[in-house]
């Protein structure tokens, strides 16, 4: 490669650097994100949990949807497990870097 086209890209490379920063600002943050979808967990795991106690009651005569209900509770907390161990492994790489 050209080193003037080199020159040429890393002087655009701070202007690049300020439009992403802005955006990131405007944008939902991590931590939000990831509040919401505890958030999302903790709900499945409620209405699950209602299900059942109105299936044992016999409020509820389709077992279907009681077995739907816990099935999207179950996969979502596994889910949020699993990215709960990635945040982890990720840490714990970044902590092993030197500099």
């Amino acid at each position: 490669m050209d080193i003037q086209r080199i020159n040429a890209m890393l002087s655009l490379e701070p202007t690049i650097s300020r439009e992403n920063r802005s955006e990131v600002r405007e944008g939902t943050s991590f931590g939000d994100v990831l509040a919401n979808a505890i958030r999302q967990v903790e709900q499945d795991q409620r209405h699950a949990n209602e299900m059942a106690v109105r299936l044992a009651a016999g409020e509820v005569e389709d077992i279907a949807q009681v077995m739907i209900a816990s099935e999207r509770a179950s996969l979502s907390l596994n889910l949020a497990i699993q990215v709960r161990n990635k945040v982890i492994e990720a840490y714990q790489e970044i902590m092993r870097m030197t500099f």
